[in-house]
């Protein structure tokens, strides 16, 4: 493979990886958006705002370092530990909410977060072929 195509195919797995990013950020704000509108508690909440704060630095930071060779392997890192860690508490909530309501076996997989955690290891791994591109 020439040159020419490298630069096609890294610029394309940066476009997905700044769309993949920026759709679960927007994904996760509909879900936890931390301006409360339910009359009975009006205003902000504070625990929505932390839980979005994962995906904005994926979206800022994770494509910003991306963007150079030499920062690469910081956005990699950082792509990791934030796929990591949201793998971690999006299994926490889904099973805390399932046995909650002793859920059976299917809503387990259907109703929840496996969906969005297959989402973030997607971006994870189109991180990395990124990555695998920008050191050769």
């Amino acid at each position: 493979m020439d040159t020419k195509d490298t630069i096609w195919i890294r610029r394309a797995l940066f476009a997905s990886l700044f769309l993949l990013a920026a759709s679960g950020l927007m994904l996760h704000f509909r879900i936890h958006n931390f301006m409360n509108h339910d009359p009975a508690h009006p205003g902000f909440n504070g625990t929505y705002f932390i839980s979005n704060l994962l995906p904005l630095i994926d979206v800022i930071f994770v494509t910003a370092l991306f963007a150079s060779k030499k920062t690469a392997v910081y956005g990699y890192v950082l792509n990791g530990m934030i796929v990591i860690f949201g793998t971690v508490l999006m299994v926490h909530f889904s099973i805390a909410e399932l046995t909650s309501k002793s859920a059976p076996l299917l809503d387990w997989i259907i109703k929840s977060t496996l969906p969005d955690i297959g989402i973030a290891w997607g971006d994870f791994f189109i991180g990395k072929a990124l990555y695998d591109l920008m050191i050769k």
